[in-house]
This record gives C-alpha cells, structure tokens and sequence, in this order.
C-alpha cells in the first residue's frame, strides 16, 4: 500500500478537531471524499489519540 501525498491527505483530514481517535480520522477522510487507498492507510492507523495533523502524517511516513 502506497503512502498517500501529505498534501493530500490533509485535505482528506480537513474539518478534524484534534487531538482526535482513528475513527474520527477515518470518518473525516470518508466524508472529504478520500481514494480507496488513503482510505485503506487511515483505517490502517493505530487506534490511539492523535494531537495534530503532523502526527498523523509522522505515523503514516513511518
């Protein structure tokens, strides 16, 4: 699975309060329309608590 463009997935992201849960991650990347793949890496999280829009893309970079 290919890592989505961090632009890009931050518009998925776009409408989050943070800190936020993977699901409301995943809720707001359904609603904002995201690619079946960055849907996949979403869901693909671990579920804890993200504080920020970085923290997400640092999970997701590795």
């Amino acid at each position: 699975m290919s890592k989505p463009n961090p632009i890009e997935l931050q518009k998925y992201l776009s409408g989050v309060d943070y800190p936020a849960k993977r699901d409301d991650l995943v809720r707001a990347a359904e609603k904002n329309g995201a690619d079946s793949g960055t849907l996949d890496v979403v869901r693909g999280l671990p579920d804890r608590t993200y504080e920020g829009p970085s923290g997400v893309s640092k999970e997701i970079g590795g």
